[in-house]
């Protein structure tokens, strides 16, 4: 594993670069306030996906255990109507891959899964998570900005998390401290006429916490 910002740019330090999902782990290293991992779902997926009428993309928010995700997916595809064919059988099988890669490193007894269909400018403000951690992986259109938390200013570089990538950031609650504070944000999209998908999972320790 390595430190990085972003493809075929310098390093920012604090950012973990993971060859699988499975090492998500480094998260917990003190000096590392975000993991990112470019492995995991073909290109052709995300061409799959970013052909897809975005009636068809999938929108939900829930909470559930751990051990129900593929389930809850399954139900979740159906009731986008997004096409039943072997391409939709990965993209389960890769958020739910996602999904169980994260809790294992988190062990918290809930999870909040969340997709969002995005055309519009979502979140303009770079912030950090009043949560423990949050995964962010966008599926289609523009992925998540980060960078250096610079004092009521935005960061003076921001880097991009690319398309299919998966970014697990430290939140607030994190148990510790990293030595950096890395902001992040949906990209400012209004007028480009992109329609982006993008998976959140949030590790939730009590039901009262999720509402």
């Amino acid at each position: 594993m390595s430190m990085l910002c972003d493809k075929n740019k310098n390093a920012l330090v604090g950012v973990a670069l993971a060859q699988t999902a499975s090492d998500f782990s480094i998260i917990q290293d003190p000096d590392c306030a975000a993991v990112l991992c470019q492995a995991g779902i073909s290109s052709h997926i995300l061409a799959w996906l970013a052909s897809l009428d975005p009636a068809c993309l999938p929108k939900a928010r829930v909470i559930l255990r751990p051990d129900r995700v593929h389930s809850a997916l399954v139900q979740i595809c159906g009731m986008s109507q997004m096409p039943v064919c072997a391409e939709r059988d990965a993209f389960i099988a890769h958020a739910q891959q996602l999904s169980d890669a994260f809790m294992h490193i988190m062990k918290a007894p809930y999870l909040r899964l969340r997709f969002d269909v995005i055309s519009h400018n979502a979140c303009s403000r770079f912030h950090i998570d009043a949560l423990t951690a949050r995964l962010i992986r966008t599926y289609r259109g523009t992925g998540t900005q980060y960078g250096l938390a610079n004092a009521a200013r935005d960061p003076e570089i921001v880097h991009r998390v690319p398309t299919g990538a998966a970014i697990v950031l430290r939140g607030k609650r994190w148990p510790s401290k990293a030595k950096l504070d890395l902001v992040h944000r949906s990209p400012p999209i209004q007028g480009t006429g992109q329609t982006r998908l993008v998976l959140v999972l949030d590790p939730i320790a009590d039901l009262d916490e999720g509402v």
